[in-house]
């Protein structure tokens, strides 16, 4: 495949996937606010910082209110990760490749890239966005199955299920960091009523709370954190969508998983056997905030092995001359 058309389909299903987890974080966090007390505050800068635009926010909106955040995080065209700035990349990609695209998938994402641009001309929703939110997570959840029901299963799609499950995966790392390392404001709340709502909206925000509750009843941290990192029945967790990612990925390649010719395939390779083996206790023990960081640095390298292996543009061999 051409690296454009590839570069391009990749890149298209990691911005839908990335505007359907920002729309999720933004929710959970409203709806918990709902249930907490007025004395727990109003905590709408951790969201800031799941995005890594923190600075850029600061400068431009200055207090975290929850109008703010909602604006930055959902329509703001300067910020690189906003939503509508997501969604106006992945169009752009799905337009560059529309022959290759079923003619399903560039309609759905044209849709929703009307629908969020129309709501950022609505003021209303920054005070009240469960309505926008929810109708982000629908779409991209209808792009996904026209994605999976429209478009022959070849080497085009698999980019876009690798690039999406990649993207994910990286969303939970994240959640799950903001969680732990930012959201709980004090170690006295540990094992309380107000921890223990906190950790059910991370499930939430992974649509994983009935499930977890399926499969483990109460709400525990380490039972949480084990089943959205290492859970590998569940598609929203990080060892199901790297398990997934390299099937993918070996799809495109044409060799066997356990044949790491690329450094792609070496990387992810590496990454899927190591979350099979490492156990939450082995997580815990060596600091939620640590592994997360380490595990969200080297998806970041699975990422820019991708791109080396598939998209850089490389030189031309020099001709030959006779003498």
């Amino acid at each position: 495949m051409l690296s454009r058309v590839a570069d391009s389909i990749y890149w298209m299903a990691r911005y839908v996937e990335r505007a359907e987890n920002l729309a999720r974080l933004c929710d959970v966090n409203q709806q918990l606010l709902l249930d907490l007390p007025e004395s727990a505050g109003a905590q709408w800068m951790p969201i800031v910082y799941a995005t890594g635009e923190e600075e850029q926010f600061a400068e431009r909106f200055g207090q975290p209110t929850q109008e703010n955040v909602v604006r930055f995080v959902s329509f703001d065209l300067a910020n690189p990760s906003s939503i509508l700035q997501c969604l106006t990349i992945a169009r752009e990609n799905a337009r560059g490749i529309r022959e290759i695209i079923s003619s399903e998938m560039w309609e759905q994402v044209n849709r929703f890239w009307l629908m969020v641009r129309d709501a950022a001309l609505d003021p209303s929703v920054p005070g009240d966005p469960h309505a926008f939110f929810t109708q982000v997570k629908q779409a991209s959840h209808t792009f996904v199955g026209i994605a999976y029901l429209t478009m022959t299963h070849n080497e085009a799609w698999h980019f876009a299920r690798m690039g999406r499950l990649l993207e994910r995966a990286d969303a939970t790392s994240r959640i799950l960091d903001v969680k732990h390392y930012i959201l709980l404001p004090e170690l006295t709340d540990i094992g309380t009523p107000f921890d223990e709502l906190h950790w059910t909206a991370i499930l939430k925000s992974a649509s994983a709370f009935e499930m977890y509750r399926k499969q483990h009843g109460v709400v525990r941290p380490a039972s949480v954190a084990e089943f959205l990192l290492l859970e590998h029945k569940f598609p929203r967790s990080v060892r199901y969508g790297v398990t997934k990612a390299e099937r993918s990925l070996h799809a495109i390649t044409g060799r066997p998983i356990g044949s790491y010719l690329t450094t792609a395939e070496q990387k992810l390779g590496r990454l899927r056997g190591d979350l099979e083996e490492v156990e939450v206790t082995d997580i815990v023990a060596s600091g939620m905030h640590e592994w997360l960081d380490a595990l969200q640095n080297r998806l970041a390298g699975v990422g820019a092995a991708v791109f080396d292996t598939f998209f850089a543009l490389r030189p031309l061999p020099a001709a030959s001359t006779r003498s």
